[in-house]
């Protein structure tokens, strides 16, 4: 299957800083022979597990408004996709996987914008200085709850066999 590697993840997600339609999430997988539709689209919305999308005006009268996503929507499809593949189920992804992503998620976006906000404030050099070695220890912060969120969402997930049916007495216990 055709899932994304990180570099086009992140090529992506600087591309469309403002939101990204569905249509265009479609055809970023179905461009690379991934089998994903508008309605699996809205399916997954549905059940949790993108983001609702925010209405955007179009400019021009009566041209009406836009629905569009976070650009991380791409990642997160990836991701379910990825899992999917591994043979983890819808319900296993909701259950598991998600119940971090989110939180993870909303984290780095507000380690985003206060970095944001910090650089328009900072004026001198040892400001400055500070705000850059913070920002390397956020994202080395950020690094690391990712990859502890997967480690303990996995294990659950890994315990469950793939044919919905027990394999031993130990599983039913």
């Amino acid at each position: 299957m055709g899932l994304l590697s990180e570099e086009e993840i992140s090529a992506i997600e600087s591309t469309y800083l403002e939101g990204i339609t569905a249509v265009q999430i479609v055809e970023v997988f179905t461009s690379r022979g991934v089998k994903f539709s508008e309605a699996s689209f809205r399916k997954y919305v549905q059940q949790g597990l993108l983001p609702r999308s925010r209405r955007v005006g179009r400019k021009g009268k009566h041209r009406g408004s836009l629905g569009v996503y976070p650009a991380k929507t791409v990642r997160r499809i990836n991701a379910v996709k990825q899992l999917m593949t591994d043979g983890h189920t819808i319900e296993e992804i909701q259950a598991d996987f998600l119940q971090f992503t989110d939180l993870v998620e909303n984290l780095a976006e507000g380690f985003a914008e206060l970095f944001t906000r910090l650089e328009r404030g900072a004026k001198d050099k040892a400001h400055i200085k500070d705000l850059v070695e913070t920002r390397h220890a956020a994202k080395e912060v950020m690094r690391r709850l990712e990859d502890l969120a997967r480690k303990v969402a996995a294990p659950a997930t890994d315990r469950v066999r793939r044919t919905g049916a027990a394999g031993s007495a130990e599983d039913l216990l």
